[in-house]
């Protein structure tokens, strides 16, 4: 699958002629009997005719596909019943397609029953899931991916599409949270880290984790203990960053990120890298987009060189 971004692909240079299927094709007479508990197409799954879901053919592809696309993104979905892999990811697209409420179409193809469509898109893997923007495919994957992937992708689509919205609440971040809150820090972890295995650049998980970090780290502290001791011993490399753990927590962090710029002034070697690195772990808990943690980088760069 590519990066969830839209980037350049064989399906952004033009590889995929979709000129032909402005023509009018003939009327679909295919009279393949769909297997039991399959829609129109054969494909399992919802049966088409909703708002969210729509079965293709080589008949309706210009309207229910070329032309939608022009102000709604269309997924194109092409699969076969009776391939493991095809029966167990169209069911996900298809919830995924209801819950986004008709900011984008599921477009499915039972390439059994529509063997030009197949070749027409050069599909070499069943499944394959094409992206359809303004008439045109601006990024496909072959095979079925991880949900979590998949809800990626799909946002960067609808923003090619110029379609905002609301980013879907992660079950999976929600249940680690609650780990979290709750001082299961061992399950927290595991979620959070379950997570980042499927997704590596989730900047929310990454978040967690450093924040199960940081509490074991002041897991019985005593907070005013801490706080002087690193007062009374500036160059204590472990009073600082227990000290500067705790300030974050108090919802001080603008002066544990001071504490430990000013401490790589002090430091060198081992110790200066070892100050870096805490600080920057404390950054991840706070998020990029913090303003604090911005100026905090630009003075510990400033530190650095």
């Amino acid at each position: 699958m590519s990066d969830p971004r839209i980037t350049s692909s064989i399906f952004t240079r033009g590889a995929v002629d979709l000129s032909a299927l402005r023509t009018p094709a003939p009327a679909d007479t295919s009279t393949a009997t769909p297997s039991q508990g399959a829609g129109p197409t054969g494909l399992p799954g919802s049966p088409a005719g909703s708002a969210a879901v729509i079965d293709v053919t080589e008949a309706n592809i210009q309207s229910e596909v070329l032309e939608r696309s022009l102000t709604t993104p269309v997924v194109v979905f092409f699969g076969a019943a009776g391939y493991p892999e095809s029966d167990q990811f169209a069911p996900v697209l298809e919830r995924l397609a209801a819950e986004g409420g008709g900011a984008w179409l599921l477009a499915r193809v039972d390439v059994q029953q529509q063997p030009r469509l197949a070749q027409m898109f050069q599909l070499q893997t069943l499944p394959t899931t094409y992206a359809i923007v303004g008439g045109r495919p601006i990024d496909a994957f072959p095979g079925p991916v991880p949900e979590s992937q998949l809800r990626q992708w799909l946002q960067a689509v609808l923003k090619a599409g110029g379609v905002t919205v609301a980013e879907p609440e992660d079950p999976r971040l929600d249940a680690a949270d609650d780990a979290l809150m709750s001082g299961d820090l061992d399950a927290a972890e595991a979620a959070y880290r379950k997570i980042l295995a499927e997704s590596p650049a989730d900047a929310a998980a990454e978040a967690g984790l450093a924040q199960v970090g940081l509490a074991r780290r002041v897991a019985g502290a005593d907070p005013q203990g801490a706080l002087d001791a690193a007062a009374a011993a500036p160059d204590d490399v472990d009073a600082q960053l227990l000290a500067a753990d705790i300030e974050v927590l108090s919802g001080l962090a603008d002066e544990a990120y001071k504490r430990l710029v000013g401490l790589v002034r002090r430091t060198a070697g081992d110790d200066r890298d070892r100050v870096r690195q805490h600080l920057l772990g404390l950054f991840t808990i706070a998020g990029p987009d913090d303003p604090a943690v911005a100026s905090a980088r630009r003075a510990l760069a400033s530190a650095l060189f």
